[in-house]
């Protein structure tokens, strides 16, 4: 698997190398010829926690016969340390980048060429896409934190468990805005994943208050120390709604 980087090449480990190469035998004895591309995708995730190594498999097609050879297979993966691939056809992938825009986006720019040809580096998302994908994420994210709040009926735990649970969403949502932002304004810098940094970069952007942003994303750490949740829920709320005002009036 000479194509495979080196072991600190893209924060793979000995271990994470040793499974992926079973992985790359099994689908090539699946597959053969028509395994064009693996990659591993999103192998430092934003919530610094460990997680099987997730894998995108593009092959020249894929039918049900191949899904009933592999399904055998998974369990040993899965305890490998390696989450189900995402199998998919070329064709199937270029034509639904528009589809998913920021989950593509994100397995392009974090991916690890593991076997094959690496057919994602010369892919981009469109920008248009990914404004309307922040654009749909911030909608989202704004609607669950309102439905969530009336489901509290006000309850001071459950508020506590509704901010530390929407937190991981709103790290990925404020990652996806700080990337957007860099496109447009040709930043070259990298984006900060740390709740310091994506807080000072999104409050220089947008003006939602970096303390909140901070308060907000240590919330899962901290679920015993709210002074006032309530409190807090509405700062976040308000600032949820200022983010998609921001996107949705957004254009590069």
């Amino acid at each position: 698997m000479a194509s495979m980087a080196s072991p600190s090449a893209g924060g793979l480990t000995d271990h994470q190398r040793a499974a992926l190469e079973v992985l790359v035998a099994d689908l090539r004895a699946i597959f053969g010829s028509r395994l064009q591309s693996l990659v591993a995708y999103g192998l430092a995730r934003l919530d610094g926690e460990a997680a099987d190594v997730r894998t995108l498999a593009l092959l020249e097609r894929v039918t049900f016969d191949d899904l009933t050879r592999a399904v055998p297979l998974t369990a040993a993966w899965q305890r490998r340390g390696l989450a189900v691939p995402l199998l998919l056809s070329r064709h199937e992938f270029e034509r639904t980048l528009d589809v998913f825009p920021l989950e593509y986006g994100s397995l392009i720019a974090s991916h690890v060429l593991v076997a094959g040809e690496d057919v994602l580096g010369g892919v981009r998302v469109a920008e248009d896409d990914r404004r309307r994908g922040c654009e749909q994420q911030a909608k989202s994210h704004l609607i669950h934190l309102r439905e969530g709040f009336l489901e509290t009926q006000g309850e001071s735990r459950t508020i506590v468990r509704l901010i530390a649970s929407s937190a991981p969403a709103f790290r990925a949502l404020l990652v996806n805005l700080t990337e957007l932002t860099s496109i447009w304004r040709d930043d070259v810098r990298p984006v900060e994943t740390d709740a310091a940094g994506l807080a000072a970069r999104i409050e220089r952007t947008i003006g939602v208050p970096a303390a909140l942003i901070v308060e907000v994303l240590s919330a899962p750490a901290g679920l015993g120390t709210m002074a006032d949740p309530t409190a807090l829920l509405a700062r976040y709320v308000d600032a949820s709604e200022r983010i998609w005002r921001y996107v949705d009036g957004w254009r590069a």
